[in-house]
């Protein structure tokens, strides 16, 4: 468990309020708990831009529609890790700039000088950071692993094909108690 990290992705007031997902979020608490008992450190990745948006570029779509709706600036209370799973003092939160959490993030320097090799992924949601972080985490040889209940989505069939289809070439696939039971 020495080079393993939770990663809670999104999970930040703006989006749990957006998904209406605040229920469904028991999972990745127990993820989370289980994850301090164990020593398993633990990386909160949030997505937020600087004041006035130089990091975003007119050419993508979905970040210049929040540009110009003033949306996810730093500061913004939307921005920040929702209070049903706040980090530690001793826990790291990464400031992310695209839908993936390596993108101006600092993650892989940060991964690689923690020792980290082994990826366990929650978050919100699952077409979105998980799905964008799974793949290039893939492409940098970390092992991986997708708590199937601790990620959520909008749309309830693309998690399923993700989770059943997609994410199996390249993760292991689990629930949080299956991936409580591994680790015994």
């Amino acid at each position: 468990m020495a080079g393993m990290a939770l990663l809670i992705m999104d999970v930040q007031n703006g989006i749990v309020q957006n998904y209406s997902c605040e229920n469904a979020l028991g999972p990745l608490r127990r993820a989370l708990s289980g994850a301090r008992e164990r020593g398993i450190k633990v990386i909160f990745v949030r997505v937020a831009f600087r004041p006035g948006y130089p990091d975003v570029s007119s050419n993508n779509r979905l970040f210049s529609a929040m540009r110009e709706r003033g949306h996810f600036v730093e500061s913004d209370e939307a921005t920040q890790v929702w209070e049903g799973v706040q980090p530690l003092v001793d826990e790291v939160v990464v400031v992310k700039r695209r839908v993936g959490a390596f993108a101006g993030s600092g993650l892989e320097l940060l991964l690689r000088s923690m020792g980290i090799d082994h990826l366990v992924l929650t978050g919100i949601s699952t077409s979105g950071v998980v799905l964008s972080t799974l793949r290039l985490a893939a492409d940098l040889d970390y092992r991986l692993t997708v708590l199937s209940d601790a990620c959520f989505d909008g749309d309830p069939e693309v998690h399923e094909v993700l989770m059943e289809k997609v994410f199996p070439r390249q993760a292991a696939v689990m629930t949080v108690d299956e991936w409580e039971r591994s680790l015994l």
